[in-house]
């Protein structure tokens, strides 16, 4: 049995994140909620978190075929979060808080995180339309993926971080964060403050206890 998300290790953290934010209520997003997202990180080993987060074949912004373990997650501090481009309200306004996220973390710190966002709605959501609102959001960096696929291929790969979506606007708009080589794994508010969501990422960059 895979085990739930799990708390970072030897560091105390300050923000509470028991709810998540929904996009059902985008006219404020902030008092959204909805059942909380279960990412499930495997308990031991490169093939076991293979496994659980599939190897699924994606699409990035720029039409390169990725797989989504082994290109976009293994050994990497990553953090996910989940658009359908066509939104007028909350995706466009986090992803420009993302923007400044990167921008307020320091420039170390800034490389070793990789942003990667997935789409909610891949039938309208094709690598162009992809790279056209990073390009639109000033995103669209070499550390930042944004990925598609069929509609299968996104319904496994957001199964597995704890989003069954019956329709593009009902996706989660919580931050998924993970230090995946680590095991280390939180999840954020949107609404948190830029800079607390930057102090986050930069406890990924800091070595294990005892490692």
């Amino acid at each position: 049995m895979f085990r739930l998300i799990q708390t970072w290790v030897a560091i105390a953290l300050t923000l509470s994140v028991p709810d998540l934010m929904a996009h059902e209520a985008h006219e404020n997003p902030t008092l959204a909620k909805a059942a909380p997202v279960q990412v499930a990180p495997p308990s031991s080993g490169t093939h076991d978190a293979q496994q659980y987060f599939t190897d699924t074949a994606l699409k990035d912004q720029d039409g390169n075929t990725v797989r989504f373990y082994s290109d976009e997650l293994k050994g990497k501090r990553v953090l996910l979060n989940v658009v359908f481009t066509h939104c007028q309200d909350a995706c466009p306004l986090i992803t420009r808080k993302l923007k400044d996220v990167r921008a307020a973390m320091a420039d170390d710190v800034a490389s070793q995180v990789y942003f990667i966002t997935l789409t909610s709605d891949p039938k309208n959501d094709t690598p162009e339309v992809l790279k056209a609102f990073a390009a639109k959001h000033g995103v669209d960096g070499p550390n930042w993926r944004f990925l598609t696929g069929t509609q299968e291929q996104m319904d496994l790969v957001l199964a597995r971080l704890g989003q069954v979506i019956p329709s593009p606007e009902q996706h989660s708009t919580q931050l998924i964060v993970g230090d995946v080589a680590n095991k280390r794994w939180a999840r954020i508010r949107p609404d948190a403050p830029v800079d607390a969501i930057a102090q986050r990422l930069q406890f990924l960059t800091l070595p294990v206890a005892g490692r």
